[in-house]
């Protein structure tokens, strides 16, 4: 008992002291730097596009500091006078993605970008870096940002808004943000069922369904002047307010919106922590970017199946575990390293994944058999490739449409990034 309360004591007085760096260093709002991401296959450079207030943080006030070292780029928010770290996080982009496309080897393009940090009180160094081919981050950007003479008011987007699961204060919450895109205004009754039954299917999967106290959720009726999305392959352009749209890179099914400002512009009416878009449109298709948005079409019979799975890229992470199907991208991964992406593995540095989940009469590697269904292993085939990838189970709602759900080891990585943003 003396040690459980030894704990619990400890906890409380470890909270408390975050809690006063928060209010040490940070307003109670956001602070957003907008960029423009420009290169091509063997280069990028950042363009300060603007930095803005914008009136919610719903971020934790705890979690300062990122522990995950996910993503492709991270940011560091430095206090100017100390230059102690006070704030860190890292992200995907479409244009790291892009970067590995045919078209990134003779063509240079701009890609839109936002950060969103808790809003400085005094002067900080915001700091960009980028993970290089193996694997280690590289500083691309640097600015001083004084609050007072650089920032100004975000432009504020007039649409109703509704909070419609609410389990208290966003910084101790998972506030998940849907954002309509190709509804007009007649239709936004069918936003909200659309968002119902994305979000009804989401709790029944574990560890959503175990936790569904710690998030809350909130709609954006963010109207369109015309319904649906860009389909480039049949010809078909919608007004919407996102401008999103399918053939992302050539692939049919991948549907995103390179109008990243538009998004932040639309999200940034309520506090949250991961966003998603819901488009309306029959088309099979989606997409998920780490710490960037997911996105998914809304009336296909698999629709549900596809936002979970796009979920489990933009909010923990997640890395594709098939191998058998043709994606747009050339060398997504370097196998001579150990992926980022904690469902993945290499076997360069296995010990920083789940090779303490497996049992000592499971063999390393692990056959696809069905003796092995339901058992975690380490499966050859995933990140796009058959060969020097491995993944920790047969089947998988990272892998597949079919899979009953998300395998312990993914579980286990949604669970952490629940916990990072919701203690």
């Amino acid at each position: 008992m003396r040690s459980l309360l030894f704990f619990l004591l400890i906890s409380v007085l470890y909270s408390c002291t975050e809690q006063s760096e928060f209010q040490q260093n940070f307003e109670d709002q956001s602070m957003r730097v907008d960029f423009v991401l420009i290169g091509n296959a063997n280069s990028e450079e950042i363009k300060l596009d603007k930095i803005s207030k914008e009136i919610y943080w719903g971020g934790s006030k705890t979690h300062l500091i990122d522990e995950l070292s996910f993503g492709e780029y991270k940011f560091e928010i430095l206090d100017l006078k100390s230059e102690a770290l006070i704030y860190s996080q890292g992200f995907c982009t479409l244009f790291e993605e892009w970067q590995t496309t045919l078209e990134a080897d003779s063509v240079t393009r701009e890609f839109t970008q936002s950060i969103l940090f808790p809003y400085p009180k005094n002067p900080v160094l915001l700091k960009i870096y980028s993970r290089s081919w193996e694997g280690i981050f590289k500083e691309i950007f640097t600015q001083e940002i004084y609050p007072k003479k650089h920032t100004y008011n975000t432009k504020i987007v007039k649409f109703p808004y509704s909070k419609i699961l609410d389990h208290g204060d966003p910084s101790t919450k998972v506030d998940l943000v849907f954002l309509a895109e190709g509804y007009t205004v007649n239709e936004m009754e069918k936003f909200k069922d659309d968002a119902q039954q994305f979000i009804d299917y989401l709790f029944l999967f574990e560890p959503y369904s175990l936790n569904k106290e710690k998030f809350n959720i909130w709609l954006v009726n963010s109207s369109s002047e015309e319904s649906g999305t860009d389909i480039p392959g049949d010809s078909i352009y919608k007004k919407t307010v996102l401008n999103s749209n399918f053939y992302t890179f050539g692939s049919e099914r991948y549907l995103t919106t390179e109008d990243h400002f538009a998004v932040r512009d639309v999200a940034s009416l309520v506090p949250y922590d991961a966003i998603c878009i819901l488009v309306n449109s029959e088309k099979y298709g989606g997409g998920g970017i780490y710490n960037h948005y997911c996105i998914s079409s809304v009336d296909h019979a698999l629709s549900n199946e596809v936002f979970i799975h796009e979920l489990g890229h933009s909010f923990a992470g997640l890395g594709d575990e098939y191998y058998n199907s043709s994606t747009a991208y050339n060398d997504f991964f370097n196998l001579e390293i150990e992926p980022w992406q904690p469902n993945l593995t290499t076997l360069v540095n296995f010990d920083l994944k789940w090779k303490s989940k497996i049992n000592l009469d499971t063999p390393v590697p692990t056959p696809r058999e069905e003796s092995y269904t339901n058992t975690i292993g380490v499966y050859e085939g995933g990140g796009y490739v058959n060969k020097g990838m491995f993944s920790p189970y047969m089947d998988c709602r990272m892998k597949t449409n079919e899979a009953g759900g998300f395998c312990p080891v993914c579980q286990e990585a949604i669970m952490r990034t629940i916990n990072t943003k919701s203690e």
